[in-house]
């Protein structure tokens, strides 16, 4: 593995320790909780990670913006699947992104591919998608925080 290819590994690695920890020891209820109506729960930001891990990342390392695995629905982003399913679907992609980019040629850090807006380098989509689990994590992480606050007032929050 190149030093490039090494290293954007390592940032993705580092990402998935980030989204673990602010993951550790959620309830069900928390996933569901939303400060207002306007907001995203952490569900929706679960499922759209999801889709970013199982569809959009491997979709980039492909080459192949029709990319989709089998089974995968339309509608995923937002969807309320079993709270198991979700975690099960976070682990399946999160393994899927780093086997693809432990398989990664450095070559094709470089290779043009059709992205949104546009042909680009496949080695920008990476980074711009992965940098995507940092920005996620901290807002799991406001989330969990503001349900923590809540909680110090009422105990039975959120329910």
């Amino acid at each position: 593995m190149s030093g490039k290819v090494s290293l954007m590994k390592r940032f993705a690695e580092i990402a998935f320790e980030r989204f673990d920890e602010a993951m550790k020891n959620i309830s069900k209820e928390e996933v569901d909780w939303q400060p207002m109506e306007e907001a995203n729960s952490i569900r929706w930001i679960l499922t759209h990670l999801s889709q970013q891990w199982n569809v959009g990342i491997p979709r980039i390392l492909k080459g192949d913006p029709e990319f989709k695995p089998e089974g995968w629905p339309a509608d995923y982003v937002g969807r309320s699947c079993s709270f198991e399913k979700l975690m099960d679907d976070l682990k399946n992609g999160k393994n899927a992104v780093l086997r693809g980019l432990e398989e990664l040629d450095p070559a094709e850090l470089e290779a043009e591919i059709p992205l949104w807006g546009g042909t680009r380098k496949r080695e920008y989509g990476l980074l711009i998608y992965l940098s995507e689990i940092y920005h996620h994590e901290g807002q799991i992480a406001y989330l969990r925080g503001a349900i923590r606050r809540r909680r110090q007032t009422d105990e039975h929050f959120p329910t």
